[in-house]
């Protein structure tokens, strides 16, 4: 695939992204107004990481990985019915083991429910945990029908599913939630019904392209076959890998529990700004890359592949500098204007939000940055380097978690742990970086280097004139205004004439990514 063909298929992935990730906004709105950051958004918010540890495990994760690469390979080689063919076998073994892991989830957090060596907030946590564990089971079937639809270039449905989740949550809170009354308990246990039911949704909506493209619909028990030991071998240290750096996000979400009932809801909030940017580009361009990368590996097309990674990375530092900045001088002010609309998200869970968000922010950079390296090494089916460095990102994170709670004081400890997030990932980035330079010749790091300064030069006066802007210009329109819309006017005029400097500043230093942005979205 062309890198303008990149861009564009980037740009659907990114146009439905979007669409989601608004309406994961507005969700998050809603759900900030009804529990703010009480104990009932931060038991959701710890229970809803659980199934989500195994979509990306089984889902986005190490089965996806494994399985595009080898998929792509064996319809190109060998035609559409023997790659059809062994993803029924895959789907089968991956249906019947995480049933067996939703029925086992089931029964344990049933069991600890009973328990009386819980405190509340746990027991909580544990019963919304039994009602969304099914969930695993369609989710990463569903991720892995996305993995099938975009090796065929098809990108538009499996980026619109996840909108679903968010559509669904939103009809729950909007329609049933006057319905059931106001006791948080029986509100938050329908919003995880609604949960299992968006995983259930995400799958039916893909049933019709992948008919289309030509899925038998059949399962196959079948799996002493060479491709799916093949795919196994991949997947092994791929899973290894995720299943220590999920397990270390869940304990993230435990200890933050542990610091206190709002820990887990502020750094929820403040994560879902940096995702927002973060899954309308870099995760868009992740989607696509997987298998643009698997397809110049198999051509053998080593030059189109390097070429590829400096584009990607030019690009996603031109998008990423700014937004990082512009997050991490405007937090209070966006998650004041986007959460406290009257209901339980107060001033002060804006403070504690708006702490975790400024040492969030960096993590822009190297996150996005993962988005490249990762589909790289696992377009040329080598799936234990990313695991190797993955354990050691673990480790560092973890230690700089325990270090941070234990000398921050206590209202910062959550931020604290914001902060060995990006740092452990900064490290690994940087050293997966290195390697991939030594498999992937002629990576042009002096052009990708250039570009990004010239970024960040923009970027950092970009910041300056927004953070000015807010606060110049909030006295004045607080003597005109409510105080809501008077922060609405500030944020907004200020985020508009960040936006502009920065194009003037790109502009005026000759920023190649402008014009190939432009000459890429703009080709048919």
């Amino acid at each position: 695939m062309k890198d303008g063909k990149v861009i564009r298929s980037a740009g659907v992935v990114g146009s439905f992204t979007l669409l989601s990730r608004g309406l994961g906004m507005l969700r998050d709105i809603i759900i900030a107004y009804h529990f703010g950051t009480s104990i009932w958004a931060s038991a959701f918010f710890v229970a809803f990481t659980l199934p989500n540890l195994f979509r990306r495990l089984f889902g986005e994760g190490a089965l996806s990985a494994a399985f595009v690469p080898i998929f792509i390979e064996t319809r190109t080689k060998e035609g559409d019915q023997s790659a059809w063919n062994m993803a029924a076998k895959v789907v089968t073994m991956t249906a019947a083991l995480l049933s067996s892991i939703a029925i086992i989830g089931v029964l344990l957090f049933s069991v600890l429910t009973r328990l009386p060596c819980f405190s509340d907030k746990w027991i909580t946590t544990f019963e919304l945990s039994r009602i969304m564990f099914p969930y695993v089971v369609f989710i990463c079937l569903a991720a892995l029908s996305m993995a099938v639809l975009n090796s065929y270039r098809h990108f538009a449905t499996s980026a619109f599913a996840p909108c679903l989740l968010n559509l669904i949550l939103i009809v729950i809170m909007l329609a049933v939630f006057p319905v059931v009354g106001k006791e948080p308990s029986i509100r938050a246990t329908a919003l995880a019904w609604g949960v299992l039911l968006a995983g259930i949704s995400q799958i039916a909506i893909q049933l019709p392209a992948l008919k289309r493209f030509g899925c038998p619909f059949k399962f196959s028990n079948r799996w002493n076959d060479p491709k799916i030991r093949k795919m196994l071998l991949l997947m092994g240290p791929a899973a290894l890998g995720m299943a220590v750096t999920q397990f270390n996000v869940l304990i993230d979400r435990l200890l933050a529990l542990w610091i206190g009932d709002w820990a887990p809801a502020a750094l929820f909030y403040s994560e879902r700004m940096i995702y927002f940017p973060l899954g309308i580009i870099a995760t868009a361009m992740g989607t696509v890359l997987l298998p643009t990368f698997s397809t110049q590996r198999a051509e053998d097309n080593h030059a189109a592949m390097s070429t590829t990674i400096t584009h990607s990375l030019r690009h996603l530092s031109f998008i990423m500098l700014p937004a990082a900045l512009g997050l991490l001088v405007l937090a209070p002010d966006i998650l004041s204007c986007i959460f406290e609309w009257g209901g339980r998200f107060s001033e002060y869970s804006t403070l504690l939000s708006a702490r975790a968000l400024m040492f969030y922010a960096p993590g822009l950079l190297v996150f996005s940055a993962a988005k490249v390296f990762v589909p790289a090494f696992y377009a040329m089916q080598d799936t234990r380097t990313p695991v190797r460095i993955g354990i050691y990102i673990v480790l560092i994170n973890l230690a700089l978690n325990i270090i941070f709670i234990l000398i921050l004081p206590e209202y910062w400890k959550h931020a604290g742990m914001a902060f060995s997030t990006v740092l452990a990932e900064a490290v690994g980035m940087s050293v997966l970086g290195i390697l991939l330079t030594r498999r992937v010749k002629n990576i042009e790091w002096p052009s990708i280097l250039r570009s990004s300064l010239r970024h960040l030069l923009s970027a950092l006066l970009m910041a300056a004139a927004a953070w000015l802007t807010a606060r110049l210009l909030l006295p004045v329109f607080g003597n005109m205004l409510p105080l809501k819309l008077a922060n609405m006017a500030s944020l907004t005029t200020a985020m508009a004439i960040g936006a502009l400097t920065y194009f003037l500043l790109s502009l005026a230093l000759r920023a190649p990514e402008l014009r190939e942005l432009k000459s890429a979205l703009l080709r048919r």
